[in-house]
């Protein structure tokens, strides 16, 4: 399965020299330390969120919550916190990487 989805990361916010730069790096949330009910609220968010595209096939959302799980627990796709944006977000490892979170 291919994921795609909007990358809100990549939006441009406006840098203010008051701004502590802890703030405005990403962290790595491991998934043990989510509830599995938050575990499953972020993956639904994430599944459902518009422009995410699954392909020609339609596949059932527990189906797709099973796919991202696996590939959650494997390490392929981790989650990410802005504190500066206070969001999350399902990243791949290489797109986290590219943010500098290894």
């Amino acid at each position: 399965m291919s994921l795609l989805w909007p990358k809100p990361w990549q939006k441009q916010t406006p840098t203010d020299s008051s701004t502590d730069n802890r703030q405005r790096e990403t962290m790595i949330i491991p998934h043990e330390q989510l509830s599995d009910s938050a575990l499953r609220g972020l993956m639904e968010e994430f599944i459902t969120r518009e422009g995410t595209d699954y392909g020609w096939v339609e596949t059932s959302l527990e189906r797709m919550v099973e796919q991202v799980r696996g590939q959650i627990e494997r390490g392929d796709v981790v989650i990410v916190f802005d504190p500066a944006t206070e969001s999350v977000s399902l990243l791949t490892k290489r797109e986290a990487r590219e943010l500098g979170n290894d």
